[in-house]
């Protein structure tokens, strides 16, 4: 019951996320600042907010969180380079919407960045290591 309450947890800070992300996305394309720079300050607007409610929210963690904030940056910039380049194949490869676009990709960039988290990022490890002692 413990991980579909994560799970479920971790889907509503995900959609804020989201949000998060596509509104800044948008601000900035409405500014007039190209596509891979609007994804690129949206994707750092959101991952400050999604490492915070993640932390705290999801995972209750109580690691170190200077290691695990790195770790977190570092995890979700392996994300940032997928998204894109999925970004520049669907808007200036194949021609879909930027908006469109931002959607499709971040089908694949949600789910793995839910899986880095859980198994990377957020484990017990330190708490299990802490509990042996």
């Amino acid at each position: 019951m413990e991980k579909v309450k994560e799970f479920i947890s971790y889907g509503i800070v995900g959609v804020m996320t989201t949000l998060v992300n596509y509104i800044v996305y948008c601000i900035c394309l409405k500014i007039g600042i190209d596509w891979l720079t609007s994804n690129s300050f949206a994707w750092m607007v959101a991952v400050i907010f999604a490492y915070f409610s993640n932390r705290k929210v999801v995972f209750h963690s109580s690691n170190g969180m200077k290691k695990e904030c790195i770790e977190f940056f570092g995890l979700r910039f392996m994300t940032l380079l997928v998204e894109n380049l999925l970004l520049a194949i669907c808007i200036d490869g194949v021609h879909i919407s930027n908006l469109l676009s931002k959607i499709l990709v971040s089908v694949i960039t949600v789910l793995a960045n839910y899986f880095l988290c859980k198994s990377h990022i957020f484990s017990k490890k330190e708490e299990m290591l802490y509990e042996q002692n």
